[in-house]
């Protein structure tokens, strides 16, 4: 497949790496919302669970992380706007048949641009946390299905992936 300059809005004319710009963009309540998931052990998913990780408290950690990662964006992805968030946060499920832990980060701002990269670094960030918290424990945990769920505002409107969000 292949992609006409035009549509990559990171690039001049003449395929340099540009920030877009969005001064004559409206501003609009913008949403975001990513999710990921660690798989681990049955011993790591249990101390995690029970609270028995030597480190500490691994899901509030995580959930700081994922937020101080999503307000940081822009210092780390380049070319990505600071943006002022209304919003951000994240989400922790267990499932044990799977010894996995999944995760979902919600950001939210009125803003010119999008809030996706934001709430993708935010999962991110809460599952490597998880993982540097556990991997005395098991260094083969493995994260996986780090996506987009779904994201509202701006020009391009509502997109939702096929599954619940």
């Amino acid at each position: 497949m292949v992609i006409s300059m035009e549509k990559l809005s990171h690039l001049d004319e003449n395929g340099a790496a540009v920030m877009v710009d969005v001064t004559d963009k409206r501003v609009t309540s913008r949403e975001a919302v990513a999710s990921g998931r660690i798989l681990m052990s049955e011993k790591a998913f249990n101390a995690v669970i029970n609270g028995n990780v030597p480190k500490g408290d691994v899901l509030s950690a995580a959930r700081i992380a994922g937020i101080m990662a999503a307000k940081r964006t822009s210092d780390i992805i380049p070319l990505c706007h600071p943006l002022p968030f209304t919003k951000c946060s994240v989400e922790f499920t267990a499932d044990k048949s799977t010894c996995s832990i999944s995760a979902k980060c919600t950001a939210k701002v009125e803003g010119k641009t999008g809030i996706e990269m934001e709430a993708l670094t935010g999962v991110s960030a809460a599952l490597l946390t998880i993982y540097d918290m556990c991997k005395a424990a098991d260094r083969s945990m493995v994260i996986t299905d780090v996506r987009l769920e779904y994201k509202s505002g701006g020009k391009s409107g509502v997109f939702r992936r096929d599954t619940d969000v």
